[in-house]
């Protein structure tokens, strides 16, 4: 179903964006650079907004058009071969949507990620068992090989955080993540023992948001910001949800979220103490 679609990477979404601010400089509009070139106006909007990738030919037409620098020129070229480079998500592009696919190409790119999950362990953090628990139950209906394919898209996520330039996760987690016991006691286990070992990382900061710590402005849902090393690649959020997830771009809605992540890590424990938490509900599992 996903071999031919476009998913979204760093690299297309600079593109898009540079594309888009050329046309502006020239004080050209979608109508004026179709009348003058023949690309169809619903392929600029396409192009501009990074649903599509454009053809070598095209994109040279665009650059003729808008009478940029040499270096310019360039740049952009470059971008479009860089884009065509397949994502992380590539391997696993059939069995996913495409908000979730376009996430994973930005995640493994990422120079650092602030994470806040209601219900579950992050997927960053999770065993393939446990994943295959999570998968199984929000999706029951997926076939064996779809869900064995996207358990292990989120075995080969975690990557991101023992590479050279390993991102850096910081994750506030609610409770009910760690008490609910999801595969059963042996898979949870083993998830809290992987935690354990996870949040040793220099990389990994996770802070637990205790049940009495009330009511929190993360109630409504779990939610990523990642953030890039290019400051041409702004920042943006990856939102879940039981209707479908989104990726949320602009500077007043990151803020927003930006503003409920610092809420809640001053709500939750300190590091030390959700370790603590931790190694307690892992203790009371029994079974190591």
């Amino acid at each position: 179903m996903a071999g031919k679609r476009t998913v979204l990477t760093v690299r297309l979404r600079r593109l898009a964006a540079q594309l888009f601010e050329m046309r502006e400089h020239a004080g050209l509009s979608k109508e004026d650079v179709s009348g003058r070139t023949g690309i169809n106006v619903t392929t600029l909007y396409r192009i501009e907004t990074a649903q599509a990738r454009p053809q070598r030919r095209t994109l040279t037409a665009m650059l003729d058009l808008y009478g940029v620098t040499e270096q310019q020129r360039a740049d952009a070229i470059q971008l479009l071969a860089d884009a065509l480079r397949p994502g992380m998500s590539r391997p696993y592009e059939a069995s996913l949507s495409e908000v979730y696919a376009a996430y994973i190409n930005f995640e493994s790119e990422a120079l650092s990620a602030r994470h806040y999950q209601t219900s579950y362990i992050p997927g960053l953090l999770q065993t393939e068992q446990y994943a295959m628990a999570v998968i199984d139950t929000a999706m029951p209906k997926l076939e064996g090989p779809v869900l064995e394919h996207r358990a292990r898209a989120r075995m080969d996520r975690a990557s991101v955080l023992t590479k050279d330039d390993a991102l850096e996760l910081w994750v506030v987690m609610d409770e009910a993540a760690i008490r609910r016991v999801v595969g059963g006691q042996a898979v949870m286990r083993g998830q809290l023992d992987r935690l354990l070992q996870d949040i040793k990382r220099k990389n990994v900061i996770l802070q637990i948001l205790p049940f009495e710590a009330g009511a929190h402005p993360g109630m409504a849902g779990s939610f990523t910001l990642l953030d890039f090393h290019d400051p041409a690649d702004p920042e943006l959020v990856y939102v879940e949800g039981i209707a479908g997830d989104e990726l949320i771009e602009g500077h007043p809605e990151i803020r927003r979220f930006g503003v409920i992540f610092d809420q809640l890590r001053a709500m939750a424990l300190s590091p030390r103490d959700s370790t603590a938490m931790i190694a307690e509900a892992a203790l009371a599992l029994g079974g190591r």
